[in-house]
């Protein structure tokens, strides 16, 4: 599997394996330099200390499957992997893209060091992370992806990292709304965890088209409004809106 210290070990985004080292050396760099440190990770505290201490040593740490890395984060707390039938399982490992500040592109069941670097930072002597990455994994994604049902989960800031050459047969977002007295307004609490439900959904169902998901109520109270969808028939893309009334 994935092993990012050696230059010819097997995983699914190999080509990536020089702009990681690169990464890596520069935040090690930065580290090592002391500047803005509580910026470039976005932590203070014992939360800097402990990012500053795994991307110290990401070349001597153990490596675990990106899948469970990752699954202390509601998004992928609320998938449930462990609780999904073995078929969905496959489906997920074998189907899902993630996208990394740190890696750029990994499969669920590529295996990395524990780390901590947001998409979202700029680091020294790289610059902004989404630009850096952008011309490197966009090729790599819509080769990918070609011809393909795609479900975007992505935040806004990940989607920044992304050239989209709308290279998929079809692709869904889908939104989340609350309306109370007919306003609409997007949730304010983390719509990761209803992200992360509506994965374990689409993998339990093997959803290859919309129809099942509009008759679908999400677990938290969410159902689709048909009158909010959207489709751009130039771009293949579609965006369905899942709304609670209150």
């Amino acid at each position: 599997m994935f092993d990012y210290r050696t230059p010819n070990t097997f995983n699914y985004f190999n080509e990536l394996n020089a702009e990681r080292r690169k990464i890596i050396g520069a935040v090690q760099e930065a580290i090592e330099a002391g500047d803005n440190l509580e910026e470039l990770f976005s932590a203070n505290g014992e939360y800097l200390a402990q990012a500053i201490g795994l991307n110290r040593e990401i070349y001597d740490a153990p490596l675990m499957a990106a899948l469970d890395r990752f699954s202390p984060g509601v998004m992928y707390e609320a998938m449930d992997f462990p609780g999904l039938p073995t078929g969905a399982q496959r489906r997920l490992l074998e189907n899902g893209i993630i996208f990394s500040g740190l890696f750029g592109l990994l499969r669920p069941d590529d295996l990395i060091p524990d780390h901590r670097l947001p998409i979202e930072s700029e680091v020294p002597n790289i610059g902004a992370l989404t630009d850096f990455w952008r011309p490197v994994i966009s090729p790599a994604l819509n080769r990918t992806i070609a011809d393909a049902f795609v479900w975007d989960m992505l935040p806004d800031s990940h989607l920044a990292a992304w050239e989209d050459e709308c290279s998929y047969a079809q692709i869904v977002r889908v939104k989340f709304y609350d309306e109370k007295n007919g306003t609409r307004k997007e949730p304010d609490a983390n719509v990761a965890p209803l992200r992360g439900k509506l994965v374990n959904f689409i993998v339990r169902e093997s959803l290859e088209d919309l129809e099942p998901l509009l008759q679908w109520k999400h677990p938290d109270g969410y159902a689709c409004d048909p009158d909010g969808m959207t489709e751009n028939a130039a771009s293949k893309k579609i965006e369905v809106a899942f709304v609670k009334r209150t």
